[in-house]
């Protein structure tokens, strides 16, 4: 059973196509950023296996440890895992996200040298249906739910659309902010050098009727 479940979750990897995968070493931590906005569900998949892919496949001893912390770098979810599994966490504050994997081994860490593959997918927002409500024969129940998940996808993209005009002020203002700062200082360097001229002019000026030039 538990093999069978090994082998839909490579297959649902592979009909991912926003599902990434990159290698880990044992008791390695490696963190991924993510822009993520305020109050936005995020559902977290990954399968973890052996980059030698002949090697066996029954490796109780792998695991992986999901740590996720918000842009104040407060943690949301601290929990370990075994070599494949879901997380799901509610974002508080808009900005980056640090989704951090350490996989863990109950190998002696002198042992813990092997080369590993993650495979994780990401998906903002609600993504699935509820399979009760799929299974459910009772039409009406199945449409309102299928209503209640468009108007949860309508909120995620209001979200999301608020998010990005938030990034796209703050970019403003800090491009007019250096727009600024570039104007006085060009400001300041004509000023400087006006005043570099006039000096030198008056040293000119009174150098030469110390000479009794003029």
């Amino acid at each position: 059973m538990r093999t069978l479940a090994l082998v839909l979750l490579k297959v649902c990897f592979l009909t991912w196509s926003t599902a990434m995968y990159f290698d880990l070493g044992e008791q390695e931590e490696r963190c991924i950023i993510e822009e993520i906005p305020d109050d936005t569900l995020v559902t977290g998949y990954f399968l973890l296996e052996h980059w030698d892919e002949n090697k066996p496949t029954n490796t109780p001893h792998l695991g992986m440890t999901v740590t996720i912390r918000d842009p104040d770098h407060e943690i949301l979810l601290l929990k370990r895992y075994g070599k494949f599994g879901k997380f799901t966490f509610t974002s508080h504050a808009p900005g980056q996200h640090y989704l951090c994997m350490q996989t863990n081994s109950t190998k002696f860490s002198v042992f813990a040298a092997e080369r590993l593959r993650v495979h994780l997918d990401v998906q903002m927002g609600e993504h699935s249906e509820d399979p009760s409500a799929i299974k459910a024969k009772d039409t009406v129940k199945t449409m309102e739910y299928s209503v209640q998940h468009l108007i949860d996808q309508m909120h995620y993209i209001s979200r999301q659309q608020d998010y990005q005009r938030e990034r796209e002020e703050t970019f403003r203002e800090i491009s007019e902010q250096t727009n600024w700062s570039v104007l006085w200082w060009a400001f300041i360097q004509t000023a400087i050098l006006l005043s570099v001229g006039v000096w030198q002019m008056k040293r000119l000026k009174d150098f030469l009727i110390e000479k009794k030039l003029v």
